[in-house]
């Protein structure tokens, strides 16, 4: 008999823990039944559209720019500038010794007058000797002596200027003047380096004069033409910037397959630019360009980013959030290309009001 009551207190005793559990159970599903409220989202359609333009990167750079450099190898005496200075056209920009070619120079001087005053002589006897054979009071050979020494005196004389020239010449490479208006950009040597010919020094570039080098494939090159709209964004603060393409090279032969493009940019525009900033530029074709290819475009706002892999959320047939995978392909506009990943005309997730996840529920707008 006591046996029998043990049993039946066992027995009583777990399904009372068994209503507990279940219970419990019961509130943790009402609390996730609860936290799993449908996430109100917007979609959008991927489809087909002509790409209308051509994304290229690019750099602003000054249109005018010069690297100071000598022909003479010497010590740097001074420099007379740092980054940063603006400069005249004209400018005294650095110096460089020079007192072997003032030497050089002095001693074709001195070589001058001596030719110059034997050159006088040789001219009176050649000028005598000319009037005597005139008279016939001199020979044939003597008065082509007299000529042939008058010219060789004369060529002693020619070659001593030049050599003149040539110390003049060279005199003007040891003082290194700014080729035009402008700031400079780079200081690459200091007093009392040595100078070496063809060595940069300083680099000059024209103030607040911008233009855009950009480059572009083989397959664009043909949709590019000069005048063409462009839009300029740069990287640094996402500034836009309209411009037109006002030089489109021929040949990519010496620019690594690449065609290079000038893109000018109004004066309106150039305040707070500087050389050397990074940008995307956006090249406007024509809408019926039948030679464009079909590109699968959608917003560069839908994408989501882990790590190094890119995807957007599309919906299931069970009303839940899916995310996947795509590949990328190029930047038009605020869009971009989808070249694997997504199927023409399938519905993706643009938007939403809660964040979303794996099988998160979600509910169309």
């Amino acid at each position: 008999m006591n046996r029998i009551n043990q049993n039946t207190v066992v027995i009583a005793v777990f399904f009372a823990f068994a209503i507990l559990l279940g219970s419990c159970s019961g509130n943790h599903q009402e609390e996730e039944t609860k936290q799993e409220a449908p996430i109100s989202v917007t979609v959008a359609v991927a489809g087909n559209q002509v790409a209308n333009l051509i994304q290229a990167s690019g750099q602003i750079e000054s249109k005018e720019s010069a690297v100071i450099s000598t022909r003479i190898m010497g010590l740097i005496t001074s420099i007379q500038v740092k980054a940063g200075d603006k400069v005249q056209k004209g400018q005294l920009l650095a110096a460089i010794s020079n007192a072997d070619i003032l030497a050089r120079r002095a001693q074709a001087q001195a070589m001058i007058t001596e030719a110059e005053a034997v050159l006088k002589d040789a001219q009176k006897d050649y000028e005598r000797y000319e009037a005597l054979y005139k008279q016939e009071s001199a020979s044939t050979k003597e008065f082509e002596n007299a000529a042939l020494h008058y010219n060789s005196r004369k060529a002693k004389a020619e070659a001593a200027h030049q050599m003149k020239n040539e110390a003049d010449a060279m005199l003007t490479y040891t003082q290194l003047t700014a080729p035009f208006s402008g700031v400079v950009t780079q200081r690459m040597a200091d007093e009392g380096s040595m100078a070496n010919p063809g060595m940069p020094i300083l680099v000059v570039e024209q103030n607040d004069v911008f233009q855009v080098t950009a480059s572009v494939t083989e397959s664009d090159i043909d949709n590019v033409k000069e005048g063409a709209d462009v839009e300029v964004i740069v990287k640094s603060n996402g500034r836009s910037i309209k411009g037109k393409v006002q030089e489109v090279s021929p040949s990519s032969q010496f620019s690594g397959g690449q065609y290079i493009l000038k893109v000018a940019i109004p004066e309106s525009d150039r305040k707070g630019l500087y050389s050397g900033m990074y940008v995307n530029v956006s090249i406007q074709v024509k809408a019926n360009d039948s030679s464009r290819e079909s590109a699968t475009l959608v917003p560069t706002s839908a994408l989501v980013y882990r790590d190094q892999l890119t995807g957007l959320y599309t919906i299931s047939e069970s009303k839940t959030a899916i995310l996947r995978w795509v590949r990328l392909g190029k930047v038009h506009g605020d869009q971009m290309e989808i070249l694997s990943g997504l199927r023409v005309n399938e519905n993706f997730i643009l938007q939403s009001e809660g964040k979303l996840y794996n099988g998160a529920p979600v509910q169309v707008k």
